[in-house]
């Protein structure tokens, strides 16, 4: 199934959190943080040129409209809910 936003909307895929700490200890769901962070698989003709599919986001805590789609976890954002984006750099500016 694909699915294609309306209305602005952008359909990010959020990252999973970490498993376990950089000392090797498993954290149970209860202390895990929710990544406000994740990777644009789908946006709306009318959306914002800013960001492109395959783009990494970072968007509002609590932005956005959390979807199911085939098992996999997605949340529809608008605009609003962007906070910034990675970009890739190949050197350090002088």
């Amino acid at each position: 199934m694909k699915l294609q936003p309306i209305n602005g909307r952008i359909l990010v895929k959020p990252f999973k959190a970490k498993e376990k700490t950089a000392s090797g200890l498993y954290l149970p769901d209860t202390a895990k943080e929710k990544l406000r962070e994740g990777e644009v698989v789908a946006k709306a003709k009318d959306a914002t040129d800013e960001v492109v599919v395959g783009d990494r986001l970072i968007y509002k805590e609590y932005g956005g409209t959390e979807v199911k789609i085939e098992g996999e976890d997605y949340i529809l954002l608008t605009e609003d809910d962007l906070l910034a984006k990675y970009t890739a750099v190949d050197k350090i500016p002088e």
